[in-house]
């Protein structure tokens, strides 16, 4: 089991590392590449067409501005895509809903603005339907959640 991190600029390495820490902390193996739909839509057809021939899962796609990549990788395979939108301009909200507004049957499930944390999250609840390792993780790190936030909580809040 693998899933792919896609992200089209160098620059947008930092947003994208959440995704990373998530799918490190599910133990779930990645590989991450920097590739364009614009700018090296060969080199990005070629790598989608070696994810589908290994493992791959699912794919995490993180662009700004105008944020076509993670449409284009959706029209390019029948893996499941989750895209983050990244505060490139316009607050991100230029890549947000050009992320989020794909056309009828090639869906991109879409996060918030730079939250690459969450799409790792959503890959986890996709691969614990299929894989009883990842879903008996999931299920401890809610449970642990729940443990912190409430000894967190019982301490008092100062302000």
């Amino acid at each position: 089991m693998k899933v792919a991190i896609i992200f089209g600029s160098k620059s947008d390495t930092d947003v994208m590392k959440g995704a990373a820490k998530c799918l490190r902390e599910f133990e779930i193996e990645f590989e991450a590449h920097i590739l364009s739909a614009h700018r090296v839509p060969e080199k990005l057809v070629e790598t989608l067409k070696r994810l589908e021939g290994e493992d791959t899962q699912a794919i995490i796609a993180g662009a700004g501005l105008a944020a076509h990549l993670p449409g284009v990788i959706a029209s390019k395979t029948i893996l499941p895509v989750v895209g983050v939108p990244i505060r490139a301009a316009l607050d991100g909200m230029d890549a947000l809903l050009s992320i989020v507004q794909m056309p009828k049957s090639i869906p991109v499930a879409t996060v918030g603005i730079n939250n690459s944390y969450n799409a790792g999250m959503l890959v986890v609840e996709i691969l614990a339907l299929k894989y009883p390792e990842v879903r008996e993780r999931l299920i401890a790190f809610r449970e642990n959640m729940k443990k912190n936030f409430i000894a967190d909580n019982e301490s008092g809040v100062e302000l």
